[in-house]
């Protein structure tokens, strides 16, 4: 049976209990006294509070306690005294037993409401798939339904249609909303060769894409399940939460015991008396607050990261960002566009690209994609290679037409001669910020083909929000010292650890850590490594999938200022955590002495029924708190032409 449809059996059944109580004093009472209260609370025991004596007894049995053994204690403690009460023509207290079960669940519901809407906001991207697709099938254009749309399938995309799966496009251009699955509120251009996402909105052009992507392998499916897995998990504090609550409950239970056998045995007070100060220190401090304090604020902050187009995976990345002390970027492809141009070739120049062509077509390095690149605007053909072999972190070499020869980095150059002009030229490019690849035969080298990856344009600005946050910003790159160097001091970056070798970039973040947490951010396969040994993994959404997979935070847009709104929501989420846990330990203190009759001399004490209705009260100001991030400011994201607020 569900939480709301308990709750209103037990509000339908306390209700002719509540009006007795108002109208005992205007000489109404309820027909049939005492008998009736006993039937309609015994309908809201069995029906509405036995989940939670079954809850408490289950944590009984595992020698364990939880909140629910408070509620059970309470309900069953002021029933069984009621019937013993009514035995002995005792006055009972069953409105307390009833009104308590209501309370409780009114919180609970609120509680579920609340949960709802958080999971609704990401549950409704799943809506927006297309429902079908007009997909090329023997050399015709039909509809079928996006189920049957399989990887490899050449789709048209109307002015106006959503777009059915993840791919790119072969012909055609127009600008998409993709508003609804990476936040970002300005239309897109995209063209021959550009990523589309499935679920968007193209706008005004017509086009043809490749389907790359489809079913739970697109970006849409997989948002989805990351955002759902980040609000089912648990962060490290919440253990915190689990051990108190485990000694607390003993302890309110003691102090029931105790609060009963003062009032009964040193203040003269009546049994039910005593009894109904018992129960209202065991209903008040059920830490039912406590236990909503982080769930709530971890799944509404991570909801709300994901409307913004930043996939925040679970509660531990909540935790590790509240310390970052270094923020570490890769260089290609993070802090640049990654996509290098050849700008310079030293040397003869079709000599130089035909060997160097030759060597980098089996490579699949950014770098040597831009050579190949060049030879084919530059109709250069390419020669026969054999014994081709890749050297990690320096290049490759191979026999070209026979001859030995190698194209890579200076770490090749250890045994080859190079002229005293050409390393001056070498200087010069380097301080260019353009990466020098070195072209060689046998043991000379013949040429240089210099290649630049420009900053994007948002790098300057998104370093510049990282360091005004005091955070220590480094650059980690296989790239020679000289253009890193050259590229940190474009975009503001504070220091550059540069020649490192793909497998040692772990190494380097863990010799960061030593001075404090670090996040890592970058997008390559050579990347994973220090992605899952960095306290914080940022991993670029235009990156691999091993990338994406080893990050703790995904950003969607691939736009590097999202790394400070994602710290940013991270740091206000984990505080929100932090102060509704505050404020639900503040509410049990500060409630327990007024149950217990500790101000009973001054007038102020709480009926059992008074301090079910307060606890469910912390329990909706707990939901409403974590609810409130919604409203939370965060830096607006900002186009090239205007301030976009949220």
């Amino acid at each position: 049976m569900t939480i709301t449809r308990r709750f209103w059996i037990s509000l339908i059944f306390s209700l002719p209990m509540l009006a007795n109580m108002i109208l005992m004093p205007f000489g109404w009472m309820l027909p049939g006294g005492n008998w009736t209260q006993l039937v309609l609370t015994t309908v809201i025991m069995l029906v509405s509070a036995r989940p939670f004596w079954q809850s408490a007894w289950a944590s009984f049995t595992k020698h364990h306690s939880n909140m629910d053994t408070l509620v059970a204690i309470g309900t069953v403690t002021a029933y069984v005294y009621s019937i013993y009460a009514m035995a002995t023509n005792q006055a009972v207290f069953f409105e307390s037993a009833a009104f308590v079960t209501t309370f409780v669940l009114l919180g609970q519901v609120f509680e579920e409401r609340m949960r709802n809407n958080a999971s609704n906001a990401v549950e409704k991207l799943a809506d927006l798939q297309a429902k079908d697709a007009e997909v090329m099938r023997d050399g015709k254009l039909v509809n079928i339904p996006l189920s049957e749309v399989v990887v490899g399938d050449i789709v048209r995309v109307k002015p106006g249609q959503k777009i059915a799966v993840d791919g790119t496009i072969t012909e055609g251009s127009s600008t998409i909303d993709e508003s609804m699955v990476t936040g970002e509120s300005m239309p897109v251009e995209k063209k021959i060769g550009d990523k589309v996402i499935g679920s968007t909105i193209n706008s005004n052009g017509t086009f043809m894409f490749k389907a790359e992507k489809v079913g739970d392998d697109t970006m849409l499916s997989q948002i989805v399940e990351l955002v759902k897995k980040a609000q089912n998990s648990h962060a490290p504090i919440q253990n915190l939460t689990d051990k108190v609550s485990d000694v607390f409950v003993p302890t309110v239970l003691i102090l029931a015991i105790v609060t009963f056998m003062v009032w009964y045995v040193f203040l003269g007070a009546s049994v039910a008396s005593s009894l109904i100060f018992a129960v209202s220190v065991v209903v008040i401090a059920c830490p039912c607050a406590l236990g909503l304090a982080t769930p709530t604020a971890l799944m509404v902050g991570t909801g709300r990261s994901a409307k913004m187009g930043i996939l925040i995976k679970n509660g531990e990345v909540l935790e590790a960002v509240n310390d970052v002390k270094t923020v570490v970027f890769d260089k290609t492809g993070t802090i640049t566009v990654g996509k290098p141009e050849v700008t310079d070739i030293i040397g003869d120049e079709k000599s130089v690209l035909t060997l160097a062509t030759g060597l980098e077509q089996s490579s699949e390095h950014p770098l040597a994609s831009a050579i190949v690149k060049k030879a084919e605007k530059d109709n250069i053909s390419i020669p026969k290679v054999s014994q081709f072999k890749a050297i990690e972190g320096k290049g490759v070499e191979a026999l070209v037409d026979g001859q030995e020869a190698f194209v890579g980095n200076d770490k090749l150059l250890s045994n080859v001669s190079i002229d005293e002009s050409m390393k001056q030229q070498v200087i010069k490019l380097q301080e260019e910020a353009k990466t020098v690849v070195f072209v060689g035969v046998k043991e000379k080298i013949i040429g240089l083909i210099a290649i630049q990856d420009a900053p994007k344009d948002t790098s300057k600005e998104a370093i510049a929000d990282l360091k005004a946050r005091g955070l220590n910003t480094v650059m980690l790159t296989g790239d020679n010292e000289r253009v890193a160097k050259a590229i940190a001091s474009q975009v503001g970056i504070d220091s550059v650890i540069a020649d490192v070798l793909p497998g040692d970039k772990a190494d380097h973040v863990k010799s960061l850590q030593e001075n404090g947490k670090v996040a890592f951010v970058g997008d390559g396969i050579n990347d994973a490594p220090a992605l899952t040994v960095a306290d914080v993994g940022i991993a670029m959404g235009s990156g691999t999938d091993i990338a994406i997979e080893s990050g703790g935070i995904v950003l969607v847009k691939n736009d590097l200022r999202d790394v400070d709104r994602a710290l940013a929501l991270s740091k206000k989420t984990f505080n929100r955590i932090k102060l509704n846990l505050f404020w639900a330990f503040i509410y049990n203190v500060l409630g327990i002495p007024v149950a217990a009759g500790l101000f009973f001399g001054i007038g102020l004490s709480l009926s059992p029924e008074l301090a079910g209705l307060a606890m469910a009260f912390s329990s909706l100001s707990v939901v409403t708190s974590s609810m409130l991030l919604n409203k939370a400011k965060i830096k607006p994201e900002r186009s090239k032409t205007r301030l976009i607020s949220e």
